[in-house]
């Protein structure tokens, strides 16, 4: 049974509206899970990742390293993150694209509208 009217089940409908989102629902899908302390101290399990929060890389070459996100590149679905940079030939160093799946946020960069989210996720998963 078709659940929401405006919305397809058809794998092939499903790919083409992910990557043809939009920029401000690509922000939202790109999402990365919380630490288990941030957790347990917001009750939300993953948020939207944004420039300045401090992750933890989980998965990939990288794994187990920490940074700041320092760009967030929503065409291409990725994070670039402090010092995690591969050389190329000619010797530049240049940011390696991190999925944000495979990452976990270890800090938040809080401001009002960030607190606002924590709190409006919060009611909602009470409410549930």
């Amino acid at each position: 049974m078709k659940l929401k009217a405006t919305v397809s089940r058809d794998a092939c409908k499903a790919r083409k509206a992910h990557f043809n989102a939009p920029s401000h629902l690509r922000a939202k899908i790109m999402s990365a899970t919380l630490s288990k302390d941030l957790r347990a101290k917001y009750s939300v399990r993953e948020i939207p990742i944004r420039v300045d929060d401090e992750v933890m890389i989980m998965r990939g070459n990288f794994k187990e390293r920490e940074g700041k996100v320092t760009q967030c590149y929503r065409k291409k679905w990725r994070i670039h993150i402090e010092r995690v940079t591969r050389d190329k030939v000619n010797g530049q160093s240049v940011a390696v694209g991190i999925h944000p799946s495979k990452v976990v946020i270890t800090k938040i960069k809080l401001d009002k509208d960030r607190k606002a989210l924590l709190e409006r996720k919060k009611i909602i998963k009470k409410d549930a």
